[in-house]
């Protein structure tokens, strides 16, 4: 077992399942998250880790403040939600506790971090696995696939090698590409979660919804292609094979829409799951990142627009995330796609 610290930043639904079973597999881990209940009982008795095969109850060593740590990490592994990076990294940086950040997390929040704990510490990379927290001192991991991780040089393997434990681990020469391609998952499918409050399976569960799946996929693929990236493959999928230009391709991204399916369909949006706790979402470095990398390239992005406007809504108590949000979404892509499919 190599000799290594690892500090997990975040410890809510993908924090927590990656701090369990690095934990279990004998790794010296230290879960940080600022839920005081939530550490405390996984402290004692235990985090309980709902798997897609069995349950475990597994002790971790937990701290809700920086101030406590009293050790050094080879590796952070940043899993904490957007809107509190800086409030959560800042105390780590003052201190030089860590000597590499892992970003972990969603949306487009690399800039922002290799400003904050330097880029030259700064690993990128990304979970495509699914998790829900279901309350302090419970996660269950509800889907299975693969971390993606950037190279990185000398401590690209040790750092793979540990989280070999938790999923299986692929290494890209081009995490640029691949941060779009997870950013197009959630985009489309957290963000429609989001505003529906239904699972990734049941958003597309409906002509309507897949019709608004795939048209929110095509105008954030636009976007990153015109960035320069090249999304690549994700969810067992080629991004280029969910693009919907017309009615007539509707039949034909159907088919690879099942196939991500089958390995997302059970995936709860975690911006549902922070609306439901009352959290403030990372909707504007999710859908509001698309826009904001849209605006740049002079793509207009009125879907991504409305989902985050939508999103909004909700944290603000104007209104609840419903299955009908789907239709206020069709209008928009009613003046693309005009005509029913067959």
């Amino acid at each position: 077992m190599p000799d290594l610290r690892l500090l997990v930043v975040g410890a809510g639904a993908i924090g927590g399942v990656i701090a369990a079973k690095l934990t279990r597999a004998g790794y010296d881990v230290t879960a940080l998250d600022a839920n005081r209940a939530h550490v405390e009982r996984m402290r004692v008795p235990g985090l309980v880790l709902e798997d897609l095969e069995d349950t475990c109850q597994i002790p971790i060593r937990a701290e809700y403040d920086a101030d406590a740590l009293d050790r050094r990490f080879d590796f952070a592994l940043i899993t904490v939600k957007a809107p509190y990076l800086e409030a959560a990294l800042t105390p780590l940086v003052e201190a030089d506790l860590v000597d590499t950040y892992v970003a972990l997390g969603n949306g487009l929040v690399q800039h922002r971090l290799g400003r904050l704990v330097g880029k030259n510490r700064l690993m990128v990379g990304l979970v495509e696995w699914g998790a829900t927290n279901l309350g302090p001192g419970r996660i269950a991991q509800t889907t299975r696939a693969p971390f993606v991780i950037g190279a990185h040089g000398a401590r690209t393997p040790a750092l793979c090698e540990a989280l070999g434990h938790v999923a299986e681990v692929c290494v890209s020469t081009d995490i640029a590409s691949q941060v779009w391609s997870k950013l197009l998952v959630n985009s489309t499918f957290s963000g429609l979660g989001a505003v529906t409050g239904l699972l990734y399976g049941q958003v597309v569960g409906s002509v309507v919804g897949r019709r608004v799946a795939l048209s929110l996929w095509t105008e954030g693929f636009d976007v990153a292609r015109a960035c320069g990236a090249t999304p690549e493959k994700v969810l067992g999928v080629h991004p280029e094979q969910l693009l919907v230009r017309s009615v007539e391709d509707m039949p034909t991204a159907e088919v690879p829409l099942r196939i991500l399916m089958s390995a997302a369909a059970a995936t709860k949006a975690s911006m549902l799951q922070d609306l439901e706790r009352g959290a403030v979402t990372e909707v504007d470095d999710i859908n509001g990142g698309v826009v904001r990398e849209g605006a740049q390239v002079g793509l207009p992005t009125p879907l991504n627009q409305r989902i985050v406007d939508l999103v909004h809504d909700c944290e603000q108590g104007h209104r609840q995330p419903e299955p009908a949000a789907l239709d206020l979404l069709d209008d928009l892509v009613a003046t693309r796609l005009p005509a029913e499919p067959a």
